[in-house]
Parts: C-alpha cells; structure tokens; sequence
C-alpha cells in the first residue's frame, strides 16, 4: 500500500489586536478529509516547532503507528526575540493582545478554514519556555476556548503563579516539564534565572487544583536537545486515538 504523506502550507492572518500580519505554518494529517473533524494543537514559536522540534514529522509517525488520532498542527512564529518576549511574557506590552489574537482571531479563523473540532476540548496549546507560559496564561484566561496545554519548561514567576491561585479551573488539562539542570537558564534579556524552583511551586499549585495533570522532572536542561524527544510522549498523552467525529 502507498505511503500517504501528510500536507504542509503557509497561511497569514491580519491581527487587528496585534496590528501586523501573522503568518502562521499548518500541517494537514495524511487522511484530512472534510468528512471529519480534527483536533487542532497551536504552537507558540511555531517556527521552532516546526524546525528544531521536527513536529510534523514526529506527528506523522505517531498517526502511522496508531498512537494518536489525526490532528492539524498550527505553528505561530515570532517575529523577533523581542516581540516574542512582548508577546509571551506575563508582562510584555503587547501580551494582552497576543492572548486575544490568540482566541478572538486565530481560533476563527482556523474553524472557519479547516474541519476542526470547534470546542474548547478539541484544542491544545504547546510551548517551550515562554511559549509554554503565554499557553498557559491563555487556558487560564479564556477556558471557555482553551482547556489543554503542553508545556515544556515554561517560565514561571509570582504574576504566573498568581494568575494559577485565582484563575484555574477544575476542567484543565495539562502536560508539564521542567528539566532537573534549569537552575541557571541564560534568558534573553541577558538575565540568568532558576526555573526548577518555581516549576517546582507551580506543580504544587496545579497538583491541588486540577486532576487531569501531568508531571515530569527530566534529567537534562533549557534545550531542543530534550524537548524534541519529549514531544511524541506528550503527543500520546494529549492525542490518544478516539473515535473520529462526522
């Protein structure tokens, strides 16, 4: 039997909220047909994703081998370090905007494009780092469009963990790591930070607070190195094959 590849493309949003255009990168799985409806997992530093993590690829793998259902992957890519920390950062100029970019325009605009599942649960969101924070300040803030993230060594400090305390509701679902070597993580803005002690405190929180939570301790640091590997579990844990919906 041929092998059926999945299909790659290029697509671009204007953002009023972000006053710019977005491209945005996008996998169709190798079965995409109209006659169904896919869950949609949207990447922060999608360029990185799509390059350094080797997502569509690892994707596929997984669909062939049976271990997760057909899913579209979105890919937002960042501009420039700068934007992306304004963007992401808990206290960036532009993170408001981002997070409603995020669910007032890309979600929209990807329902009404492609066969997705159009309900919170059918939507995941993924990062590394500040890519994973910004995901998760998005579940928080807009549950009723966002009730799962994968995050991948997400950068956590007292506006994160404040925002967990009075915003998490019980129907989160998550995917959590933190590398046992991110003590000392050189961060763009020149400054060296411990990410394993606050990770450590936001488990705390989340452990008490919602019961679909994973957690994990890996023994390595603040690198593509261990996110890529990661990845395809995380994968499996989200997207564990189910009955597609007409």
């Amino acid at each position: 039997m041929k092998k059926l590849y999945g299909k790659t493309m290029e697509k671009q949003i204007t953002s009023r909220f972000l006053k710019t255009d977005i491209p945005i990168l996008l996998y169709l799985p190798p079965n995409y047909s109209d006659l169904y409806s896919y869950d949609v997992l949207i990447a922060q530093d999608g360029k990185d994703y799509f390059q350094l993590g080797r997502i569509a690829r690892q994707t596929e793998e997984l669909i062939e081998q049976n271990k997760i259902k057909d899913i579209i992957i979105v890919g937002v890519p960042y501009p420039s370090v700068e934007k992306r920390r304004e963007w992401y950062h808990p206290n960036g100029t532009l993170h408001k905007q981002y997070l409603r970019f995020l669910a007032e325009e890309l979600v929209p605009f990807l329902d009404k494009e492609f066969q997705t599942q159009p309900v919170n649960t059918g939507r995941v969101l993924v990062g590394d780092s500040l890519g994973a924070t910004v995901s998760l300040i998005a579940a928080l803030e807009y549950p009723h469009t966002f009730t799962n993230a994968i995050l991948q060594s997400p950068f956590v400090n007292e506006d994160v963990l404040h925002t967990v305390t009075h915003k998490v509701q019980t129907q989160l679902q998550l995917y959590h790591v933190i590398g046992l070597q991110e003590t000392e993580v050189q961060t763009t803005n020149g400054r060296t930070v411990d990410f394993l002690q606050p990770n450590r405190k936001l488990n705390q929180l989340l452990s008490n607070r919602i019961s679909h939570y994973y957690y994990e301790e890996f023994n390595g640091d603040h690198t593509w190195k261990y996110w890529q590997p990661d990845l395809k579990k995380a994968l499996v844990h989200m997207f564990a094959p189910s009955v597609k919906t007409k």
